[in-house]
């Protein structure tokens, strides 16, 4: 081998270890939330009937590598671009500038908690049962006309009628016009109070907001524990939801298939957007899975990216998942929604 080429094997060799600025994602694993983890039932009910089931909700994740802490070298970008089941970012696109690895991994937990809670309510409100909500004032934001109200306020009343949950409060404020004067009824140390103050307007949406941030505590009638460790993130509130329903409903709705997905899951059983997708769904192909859930909102990234023997459906809400769920089971998959 000449001098040239050595010089060339070496510079290459060197590029391979050293660390770049872009992140890679790859299939993850994908778990059974009908299943148990480590010996224990990754979605444990109790103070309600449960029921088994012949078949397979998996929820499915996403590999990251790369990102704060953690860089990859060129080699791992190298073989990203070359495998079709991965992706390649630059790292900015990924992570917001001067987030640590301990913040992405204290948001990741927080926001897995509440995708839990979130599934929780939304899978406990399909079914009939009636959950209490209490809304806390978590945050007075800043230029808010919510002059009255503080941190620990419980909001009880809008215009002198009660609350009924969070989602009746979205309701009725979303046929509100923005500035408009309104009466909001709270509690402050147990004692009941009102303050009146113009509304301003929905950023996401027609209708009006108030400028709080809230801190709803639920009060389940049935309890419900997850348990799953080292994922983290939103993305399983639909599967997670889908898994509730199934143990809680009596008939064997998913009926021996094996069924993935991924979406969040809002209070409202909407199901979003999610990050990864096409890694998902090479990794539920992996796992067996012979349909997969994929919220709407991410068709544009499905579209040309189905692994061969697996059927998208898509869904925007909890009520189209199940129902999707139950045709499955029932050998009726034919007629479900995809993207495209």
């Amino acid at each position: 081998m000449g001098i040239t080429s050595i010089a060339t094997f070496l510079v290459l060799a060197g590029l391979m270890v050293i660390p770049s600025p872009y992140v890679v994602r790859s299939p993850g694993p994908t778990k059974d939330t009908l299943s148990s983890v480590n010996e224990q039932d990754l979605i444990s009910i109790s103070n309600a009937k449960t029921y088994d089931t012949t078949g397979q909700l998996r929820l499915t994740t996403v590999g990251v590598s790369g990102g704060p802490g953690y860089p990859v070298n060129f080699g791992q970008v190298l073989r990203g671009w070359l495998d079709p089941t991965r992706a390649v970012y630059p790292v900015e696109t990924v992570y917001p500038p001067d987030v640590s690895a301990d913040q992405i991994a204290s948001q990741n937990q927080a926001e897995m908690v509440s995708s839990q809670e979130n599934a929780t309510f939304a899978a406990l409100s399909a079914l009939g049962y009636d959950i209490p909500t209490t809304l806390n004032v978590a945050l007075v934001l800043d230029g808010s006309p919510a002059t009255g109200v503080a941190e620990g306020d419980v909001i009880t009343a809008l215009n002198g009628s009660a609350i009924n949950g969070y989602d009746d409060l979205l309701a009725r404020l979303d046929a509100v016009e923005p500035g408009t004067e309104i009466t909001l009824g709270y509690e402050r140390d147990g004692k009941a109070a009102e303050t009146t103050f113009k509304t301003i307007a929905n950023t996401e949406g027609k209708g009006s907001r108030l400028g709080i941030a809230l801190d709803l505590n639920f009060d389940f009638p049935v309890d419900v524990t997850i348990a799953i460790d080292n994922i983290g993130g939103p993305s399983a509130g639909t599967m997670f939801a889908l898994g509730i329903m199934d143990k809680l409903t009596p008939e064997d709705e998913v009926n021996g298939k094996i069924i993935a997905g991924t979406g969040t899951m809002n209070t409202a059983g909407e199901v979003g957007a999610i990050g990864g997708i096409q890694q998902k769904l090479h990794g539920a192909q992996r796992d067996g899975a012979q349909y997969f859930l994929a919220p709407k909102s991410n068709c544009d990234e499905v579209i040309g990216n189905v692994p061969d023997g697996l059927q998208v459906v898509a869904v925007s809400t909890l009520d189209q998942a199940w129902d999707a769920v139950k045709a499955i089971g029932a050998d009726k998959a034919a007629g479900l929604p995809t993207c495209g």
